[in-house]
């Protein structure tokens, strides 16, 4: 995981909309302040209360003096959309500290699976009552407006569905003005299938293409619409579970230097910033399912200690391979199970399932681990944990750094019974996080993946002037 070194959100320098803007607007000038609101949702000790985790929060959400400005232009006939957004963002915040100091707390989840549960709780209501996103109209499918639906790539689609096609979502805004963030309904997946065609040198993989066709799609928005050059894209974002998400903003830093990458490969070695970008958990979903199957035991009927499977890609499952590969009953580690195994039922008679990245820091087996009632060892490098803002995910998992992976079995023997049973019952609570559900429902995967949104923008205001 992610150091928890803080992380400075970054500097909004003075520029002109980034030339994106159309030349007929004449503009104001505007203040781009951002508000410690992570530090404040998820940092009880900063109101020095008495029902916090001895474990500290993510620092990189500890932005508390931070503040920067920006220069851009914007329509004087917005600044009346502006302030009723702001205002309403601002009645939610002060809503959130509110429940933060109150006495009378009456949640059931008061564990300490939450980082605050207190804020986490009133941050949702709040989203449920406020929070609009818009879906840009503009594209056709199948590269836009649509998206795979099952398979390791899943979220991209289940998440445009959802947002975008299904028109059932009270998230989705049906006037741009009434939006607090706006959604670019790309599927990196579809593009990658779709466009890279054929495949056959090292150079047909190279990702200008995918880049040029978010930056035109950015462009042809930012000149038909106010909203982009309103916030220079601090209010827009893309969702993409694709190992190549994360490079749509490669080619042009400056373009998506605000912007907000709602990504599966949250890998902070390859530029994922956690106090602005989302990360989101990697689901595999099966052809006309929404989860797996579960054969989940009671603590005392797992008899495995440790268990994983996979194939061998990436440096940090070839460690793990050449390390325990078929050579202990308690730690099993196999690259193709044995016939007649079965993988989710040997997941459900595992105390402990080993999460180690690939070719890339996520990995489907963290979600398909929670949802066995089995502790997820996590085993990576940089790897920003799915919604970690508000999770604390050493009440209900194991990091082992990759260093250690020789002491895999030593670690995992050692760990109390008690403590072992704790994390266990927090599996199951933080269970309903991360499950997929259509139309979507109060605190399951979509609402969390979209609360991590609502924070970010929370986490600023435009102020027209």
């Amino acid at each position: 995981m992610t150091s928890p070194a803080a992380v400075p959100f970054p500097h909004v320098r003075e520029r002109n909309a980034m030339g994106l803007g159309s030349s007929r607007l004449r503009y104001a000038i505007l203040a781009l302040f951002f508000f410690n609101v992570f530090h404040i949702l998820f940092a009880p000790s900063y109101f020095n209360f008495d029902d916090h985790s001895s474990t500290s929060p993510p620092q990189h959400f500890d932005f508390l003096s931070t503040h920067s400005t920006i220069k851009h232009l914007s329509p004087a006939h917005k600044l009346s959309r502006l302030e009723r957004i702001e205002g309403d963002l601002a009645r939610a915040r002060a809503s959130i500290q509110e429940a933060i100091r109150s006495s009378n707390f009456a949640w059931h989840d008061t564990g300490s699976i939450y980082w605050n549960p207190r804020a986490f709780h009133q941050s949702h209501v709040e989203m449920l009552k406020r929070f609009k996103v818009w879906v840009y109209e503009e594209g056709e499918q199948p590269l836009v407006h649509d998206g795979p639906v099952n398979d390791i790539y899943a979220i991209e689609g289940q998440f445009i569905d959802e947002i975008d096609n299904s028109n059932r979502s009270p998230f989705k805004a049906t006037h741009p003005d009434k939006a607090q963030v706006f959604f670019l309904p790309f599927s990196v997946a579809k593009v990658i299938r779709f466009v890279y065609k054929p495949r056959i040198s090292k150079s047909d993989y190279d990702p200008d293409r995918l880049q040029r066709l978010v930056e035109d799609y950015i462009t042809i928005i930012s000149h038909k619409y106010p909203y982009w050059n309103a916030s220079m894209g601090a209010d827009h974002f893309l969702l993409s579970c694709h190992d190549w998400g994360p490079r749509i903003s490669y080619g042009n830093p400056e373009m998506f230097k605000n912007f907000i990458r709602v990504l599966c490969n949250a890998n902070a070695s390859e530029g994922f910033q956690p106090s602005r970008d989302v990360s989101i958990p990697e689901v595999k979903l099966p052809k006309g399912k929404l989860v797996q199957r579960n054969l989940s035991k009671h603590p005392d009927k797992r008899t495995i200690l440790a268990f994983f499977a996979g194939r061998v890609h990436g440096n940090i499952r070839k460690k793990l391979l050449k390390r325990w590969k078929a050579k202990d009953d308690q730690i099993r580690v196999h690259e193709y199970l044995p016939k007649g195994e079965d993988y989710a039922k040997l997941m459900g008679l595992s105390k402990f399932c080993l999460c180690p990245s690939g070719n890339e820091v996520a990995s489907p087996r963290v979600v398909e681990a929670i949802q066995a009632g089995c502790v997820p060892v996590i085993i990576c490098d940089n790897y920003t944990l799915p919604f970690s803002d508000v999770l604390n995910w050493s009440q209900f998992s194991v990091e082992i750094p990759v260093e250690k992976i020789p002491e895999i079995k030593n670690i995992l023997q050692n760990v109390p019974k008690d403590e072992y049973l704790k994390m266990y019952n927090n599996v199951r609570k933080v269970r309903r996080h991360f499950v997929v559900n259509r139309p979507a429902k109060p605190f399951d995967m979509m609402h969390m993946i979209l609360h991590s949104i609502w924070l970010r923008r929370l986490n600023f205001r435009i102020i027209a002037s």
